[in-house]
């Protein structure tokens, strides 16, 4: 909580201390009694051994393999480009029925690459077994290939019932430029979804809508009574369109084409005092509208050229700049950009990373999740009570209101999602029938079956 990342800070912030209650037993203090989920994010802590630790610095980086208590153990690796863990054949809670059918594996070895094609090829050339996909383009038209039509390669989309995550383009509200809504949403209005589905992504994709989607706790439509209860004294103090509209990004008919949306954003523009002079987009001072898009990986470049394209034809200039990972991540740790692609994963019961995700404290916290720098105390109220939620029913109620003003806020442009994990595999490999409703591919339970590996042997390449 003290010397981690940041986001443990805003995770374990009710905790107020840990103390040894016995042999085995640890007792956890909390500020407050509301927190429900509380008990059982402390269950999902590893346990660290103190004589280990006593002699280190925590904060330090190191190569040292630490000593931990999981199933697995490192058990080599070559710095930047793999690491390699091994079984522990003594593993303490192997035989606990929760973890029954599961570590099956005497070896994992995570391969590192730099570059999205080159861990396509990778994997079609068998260097590596397992790959979760997701690049639509790659889905729907690279793996024509003669390991996966003779069935060497299997591909497999499972159904993922988890709320969906929300990508986008990032504003940073940090920025002057990005402090006036309508400035966002006329930028908004010329990233043209549709066309890129059809033309870059095969149609793959849905347009997300919600932070929380493809769950019920997903906003829609007007709010209900509940809601209202909830969002009623927070009028004023959040978008109107809360009260009055269903939130939808903007939808075009795909043909490329988008003269209304960019005639919508220029009528945006003016009365926040910008204009058209010269084919530039300026302010009364002559000062361009211009941005950097920050990118660390080529392969996004497919989806903001468009964007900038368009951005262009009513005088906008978005500049995009794509760094190595380390400078990168200097750059986005101390907020050091105009925009990002960022994305946001959540779980079927929000709680403590919601003050991590879109908190106040967390907007100036160096390396924080809250990339945008939204400081709003209205929404700091409701993820409040969405953490405080004393039941299910609470919970779904609190969180869409918290997904509704967070809509409206247009911090983000919201790209896509597919609702399904594409998962492709050298067929050596068995897993249970029945897969995880919230987590479908769980490599943890699959298996090596060793007929299908006899069977494939000389044979792992494209």
């Amino acid at each position: 909580k003290a010397k981690g990342p940041p986001m443990y800070a805003s995770y374990y912030a009710d905790v107020l201390k840990a103390e040894k209650a016995g042999e085995r037993k640890v007792l956890f203090t909390f500020r407050n009694a509301e927190n429900r989920e509380l008990p059982l994010i402390l269950g999902q802590l590893p346990a660290l051994p103190s004589k280990w630790w006593a002699s280190r610095d925590f904060e330090k980086s190191s190569l040292e393999v630490a000593l931990s208590s999981g199933a697995y153990k490192v058990d080599g690796f070559d710095v930047g480009r793999s690491i390699t863990y091994r079984r522990v054949p003594d593993w303490w809670a192997k035989d606990l029925w929760m973890n029954r059918g599961r570590s099956n594996f005497e070896t994992l070895r995570y391969e590192y690459y730099r570059d999205a094609e080159v861990t396509f090829e990778a994997f079609k050339a068998g260097e590596t077994d397992v790959r979760r996909e997701n690049s639509g383009r790659n889905w729907m038209t690279r793996y024509d290939v003669p390991a996966v039509k003779e069935g060497r390669i299997k591909r497999e989309e499972l159904p993922n019932e988890m709320p969906q995550p929300m990508q986008g383009f990032v504003f940073n509200l940090r920025r002057e430029l990005f402090k006036d809504r309508r400035v966002r949403e006329a930028i908004g209005l010329m990233y043209d979804f549709e066309w890129q589905n059809k033309n870059l992504s095969y149609g793959f994709f849905t347009r997300s809508r919600s932070f929380f989607g493809n769950s019920e706790l997903e906003a829609k439509g007007l709010p209900s009574p509940e809601e209202l209860k909830i969002l009623d004294p927070l009028k004023g103090k959040i978008p109107d369109e809360v009260f009055t509209k269903e939130y939808n990004p903007p939808k075009t008919d795909g043909s490329g084409n988008i003269r209304e949306q960019a005639r919508q954003a220029i009528g945006l523009l003016k009365p926040a005092g910008w204009e058209i002079k010269d084919g530039k987009m300026t302010d009364k001072n002559g000062k361009k509208l211009a941005f950097e898009l920050l990118l660390n990986e080529a392969g996004f470049e497919r989806m903001a050229l468009p964007v900038k394209q368009n951005l262009e034809r009513i005088g906008i200039e978005m500049n995009v700049r794509t760094v190595d990972t380390s400078q990168y991540r200097r750059r986005t740790d101390s907020y050091d950009f105009d925009m990002v692609i960022d994305l946001w994963g959540q779980a079927i019961s929000p709680g403590n990373e919601q003050r991590e995700f879109w908190g106040s404290n967390a907007a100036d916290k160096p390396g924080g999740r809250n990339s945008m720098g939204l400081k709003d105390p209205a929404v700091d109220q409701l993820i409040e009570l969405v953490i405080a939620a004393p039941d299910r029913d609470s919970l779904v109620v609190r969180t869409r209101c918290l997904d509704r003003v967070l809509q409206w806020h247009e911090f983000l442009i919201p790209q896509f999602r597919s609702g399904k994990e594409l998962v492709a595999y050298w067929n050596r490999f068995s897993r249970p029938e029945k897969t995880a409703k919230y987590s479908p591919v769980a490599f943890d339970t699959w298996w090596l079956d060793e007929a299908k590996d006899r069977a494939l042997q000389g044979k792992q390449a494209q």
